[in-house]
């Protein structure tokens, strides 16, 4: 078998306690829990379960994962539970795919102030989509949107982003219509840009006058209001970008642009190509290259490499993932029902999972055994720092997940 590549955990685990050490004083509390949570995940210190299959009696030892959301390892199952919700909200339409991204000034600021840039970002973006769908010129319609914040680029730099489905088209104002985009055009992107950057700039003047934004280094000056003006004036005369696609071709290839965008973290175990003390080395996209030479390897010195992995911390309690518009949690499902009934599509039919005999099954896992196929049923569960009974099969075979 061969040896498996590296993993954030691994060098977390290797470099995590030098690397607090050196930065200590200089790290958020969560940021301190991110690298923990990653550092013991999948190991004894979090418990786990034996698992032996009901036709070969094939034993195996797991152990439970951290959850974290920032944990390469961990996305999978909220990935799958996340993507089927939305596979039966689906509507039979093309949906677009639309990107907001932050200029790079503001993306600068947004670290220190993380919560409430990139809030705003949020707000903004999805007000922009809705207001302009709305307008009579453009589409006149009721929209609703999802909206998945990115904060990385390919080489984990800072670089803060809202990724948006849209379906094409939305209601009337008065519910009796559905209202269709043209074929392969949402709305227009120069418009969207410049209604994007008039949304984000009132937005940031009305945050710094509530003294919600702080300075810090490089960006101390702008402490006063003049010097705080001119900054934003300078962001007015220069040119936004807001990136509308042409639309998915069919619900498979939206759920597929979902699972790449909703639960991925700022870099996957499966770009890592090697860790060790002289570095870390994995494959990027250099976006300004066309074609295969985009594709690219990087070495980052070890402790620069948990530097910018640990950027992309979000605040405690921020939600990454967004729903506006027809999509809100309070009317969605009203709002789906309506949309359905006009463009005269059924509903979707509810899955029913129960043993009609009441019977309770053994716990399984999803995974089949490895050797045989069989059902893995769980025999042993174990707590935090103790070990399982049953012993695993020899040799023990080694199953890595990477969803991220």
């Amino acid at each position: 078998m061969a040896r498996p590549g590296p993993e954030v955990a691994d060098i977390f685990r290797d470099h995590g306690p030098a690397w607090r050490r050196a930065n200590a004083g200089h790290m958020s509390l969560g940021q301190l829990k991110v690298m923990s949570a990653i550092e013991t995940c999948r190991t004894a210190a979090l418990g786990g379960h034996v698992a032996r299959c009901a036709d070969c009696t094939y034993t195996t030892i797991a152990y439970n994962s951290c959850r974290n959301r920032h944990c390469p390892k961990c996305q999978s199952a909220a990935a799958r539970d996340w993507l089927a919700q939305r596979e039966a909200e689906l509507l039979p339409v093309p949906y677009f795919p639309v990107v907001f991204t932050l200029p790079a000034a503001i993306a600068d600021l947004a670290y220190p102030n993380k919560a409430v840039i990139y809030d705003l970002l949020f707000k903004a973006a999805a007000e922009t989509t809705l207001t302009l769908a709305a307008d009579p010129k453009h589409l006149g319609a009721r929209i609703g949107l999802t909206a998945v914040l990115h904060t990385w680029g390919s080489a984990m730099t800072h670089h803060p982003h809202v990724h948006m489905i849209v379906p094409g088209g939305g209601l009337s104002p008065d519910g009796t219509r559905w209202i269709a985009c043209r074929p392969n055009f949402f709305l227009p992107v120069r418009i969207l840009s410049k209604l994007f950057r008039r949304l984000i700039l009132e937005k940031l003047a009305t945050a710094y006058a509530a003294g919600q934004l702080r300075f810090f280094g490089d960006h101390a000056d702008l402490t006063g209001p003049k010097a705080f003006a001119a900054f934003l004036a300078r962001l007015r005369k220069i040119r936004w970008f807001v990136y509308a696609k042409r639309p998915f071709a069919g619900p498979e290839a939206v759920l597929a642009y979902l699972a790449r965008y909703t639960h991925r973290v700022a870099i996957s175990n499966s770009r890592l190509i090697r860790a060790d003390d002289s570095g870390v080395t994995f494959t990027w996209k250099d976006y300004r290259v066309e074609g295969r030479a985009r594709c690219k390897t990087m070495t980052l010195a070890v402790d620069e490499f948990i530097r910018r992995f640990l950027l992309h911390v979000l605040p405690r309690g921020f939600h990454r993932i967004r729903h506006y518009g027809l999509f809100a949690h309070g009317s969605r499902a009203a709002n789906l029902t309506r949309a359905r009934a006009l463009l005269g599509a059924r509903e979707p039919c509810a899955t029913v999972t129960a043993d009609p005999t009441g019977a309770t099954a053994p716990p399984c896992l999803t995974q089949p055994c490895p050797c045989c196929g069989g059902r893995m049923i769980i025999i042993e569960r174990f707590a935090r720092g103790s070990s399982p009974i049953h012993r695993p099969s020899s040799p023990s075979a080694v199953i890595r997940v990477d969803t991220s």
